[in-house]
């Protein structure tokens, strides 16, 4: 087993994709996500989906899940927590193309839905 298998630092480990020259698509939904309003110190609930298709590295599932938590406790806006949680991504495992969605929980009458995109095609 690696060594560090039981790390809960909030960082996004990964593991070698075995099918780098296939296109196929990985799913991950989060439907327990918390943070918090940074205006009213609230909790925010809500699902988050990740869709990628990997290149060269995979999300380690129990890692990308204590990466998570560490939002818990965060004042964070939600488009801040889809773009924060995208742009982490792609510095772990530089996919080829990535769609992270916060879909979150109604709060004063209004629910959002925020989603953002990359594709390494796109990269210049």
């Amino acid at each position: 087993m690696p060594e560090n298998i039981y790390k809960t630092d909030g960082t996004i480990d990964s593991f070698e994709n075995r099918f780098p020259e296939r296109d196929y698509e990985i799913e991950f939904v989060a439907p327990e996500f918390t943070s918090v309003c940074p205006m009213t110190g609230q909790p925010d609930f809500g699902t988050l989906i990740v869709t990628y298709t990997p290149e060269a590295r995979c999300i380690e599932l129990r890692s990308f899940k204590f990466y998570l938590q560490t939002f818990r406790n965060r004042g964070i806006f939600y488009e801040n927590v889809v773009n924060t949680v995208l742009d982490d991504i792609v510095a772990a495992i530089h996919p080829r193309h990535l769609m992270v969605t916060g879909d979150f929980n109604t709060r004063g009458g209004i629910s959002a839905r925020i989603t953002a995109s990359y594709s390494a095609a796109g990269e210049e």
